[in-house]
């Protein structure tokens, strides 16, 4: 199926079409006939699948179908997010494929000018993408009217759930006129999820594209055995082997703390590696610089938690690293998810040391696949390989060779002194 099928306005399909985009995704093609035909709307879709065009584009269509006069503090379309990061990729997103339409696109979150924000919504913007708490100060403020709101989106509710804004989330509803479509957009659909969605649509069509639960497939994951005090080594091994290939690869890397992020930020740049760290601790305007710099290649390598990465939108982000894994079996495929992206390829790599194997293999059951062993790595430890063998009953994939995908013949090595010189990045010959 291509775009030109789903018969969305000219103006619509002309911006598409600049940007090269000719064949809907999965959840695109099956989320945007039914939202155009007006119903309510349930997706679970992962990171990068590209849910956002999914509700972007019919709302768009409807804008433009059903042009109305707005007053002072109105809107047509409401997004919720649970992040300021994901609530600018979004509203970007709605003012590429809305180029055509003189849309009016506002953002609404904390860390922005709160005057500045109340001086555009009194010009009535079409679309409002917003963080819950600075939408209902504005709204408690007098500033806010909801009683134009045609479209109320619910962006990442898996995450607004774990961050706490569901009470939020639940009084600006309250404030919605009840004729509203409804769509409800998540990495997961858990029964806690259902009964807030439940409780906030009307019947809705649930819509769930088969990769949701799993890394997409041009994504070449591989799992590193390894005592806790190598892991740094492997990783400035394994940055290294970047350098030496003159590569300028993007790697995002996880710590499951702000600390960490900090700590193994600074322990980098003693080696002379240019890092920097993303975390809720850093104040905005460091944020945006960090994130400018990783966006442009001036600093490829971001050390980030969780909550910070959500939502970011870089392309050509070739190599995720879990330095710590994570705790939620869903955070991981978040992570992952940050490459290979719009059908690119990447690679991610994960740091398994001794107190990881019981979290290991919780994502390798939620990912109903096995994560294959990267045993060429010169930090090796082949006595917790064998424990993970055990403890999975044999599940694992253990590539000494591998043969395909973005991985390169190497030679076995179980050293676990720092090495001179060794195996690169899985797939550094060829990055995608």
């Amino acid at each position: 199926m291509s775009f030109e099928k789903l018969l969305l306005a000219e103006p619509i399909s002309r911006a598409l079409h600049e940007k090269n985009y000719t064949s809907p995704t999965p959840i695109q093609r099956e989320a945007i006939p039914v939202i155009l035909r007006g119903s309510d709307v349930v997706g679970c879709a992962q990171t990068g699948s590209g849910k956002t065009a999914a509700f972007a584009l019919p709302i768009l269509h409807h804008i433009c179908s059903k042009p109305v006069e707005l007053k002072p503090k109105q809107f047509r379309t409401l997004v919720l997010a649970p992040t300021r990061e994901l609530s600018i990729q979004v509203a970007n997103n709605f003012s590429l494929y809305g180029k055509y339409l003189n849309l009016k696109v506002e953002v609404i979150c904390g860390g922005m000018p709160m005057n500045e924000q109340i001086r555009r919504l009194m010009q009535g913007p079409d679309v409002v993408v917003a963080t819950p708490g600075r939408l209902l100060d504005l709204y408690q403020q007098g500033k806010i009217d909801f009683h134009r709101v045609d479209h109320l989106v619910l962006d990442e509710v898996d995450r607004m759930l774990d961050m706490g804004f569901v009470p939020d989330v639940k009084r600006i509803i309250k404030q919605i006129p009840t004729t509203r479509q409804t769509l409800c957009f998540s990495a997961t659909l858990t029964p806690t999820i259902a009964s807030l969605v439940a409780s906030i649509t009307r019947d809705p069509v649930h819509i769930a594209v088969d990769t949701v639960g799993q890394t997409a497939e041009n994504v070449d994951d591989r799992v590193c055995f390894i005592r806790n005090q190598d892991k740094f080594e492997l990783l400035y091994h394994l940055l290294e082997s970047e350098k030496r290939n003159e590569k300028a690869s993007k790697t995002l890397i996880f710590t499951s703390t702000k600390q960490g992020a900090d700590h193994l930020v600074d322990r980098l740049r003693e080696r002379g590696i240019r890092a920097a760290a993303m975390h809720g601790d850093k104040a905005q305007r460091i944020r945006e610089k960090v994130l400018e710099m990783f966006k442009v290649g001036t600093s490829p390598i971001m050390v980030a938690t969780d909550v910070a990465a959500r939502g970011i939108d870089v392309k050509n982000i070739e190599w995720v690293i879990n330095y710590d894994l994570p705790k939620e079996s869903d955070s991981y495929v978040h992570r992952v998810g940050r490459t290979a992206r719009a059908g690119a390829s990447g690679c991610a790599v994960s740091l398994c040391a001794e107190f990881d194997l019981t979290v290991l293999r919780a994502i390798e059951l939620h990912l109903r696949k096995s994560i294959t062993v990267w045993e060429d790595q010169p930090y090796h430890h082949e006595g917790l390989a064998v424990r993970y063998r055990t403890l999975s009953s044999g599940t694992v994939s253990v590539a000494t060779s591998p043969n395909h995908g973005l991985l390169s013949n190497r030679k076995r090595s179980n050293r676990r002194a720092r090495p001179s010189s060794g195996p690169a990045f899985p797939g550094s010959h060829n990055p995608g």
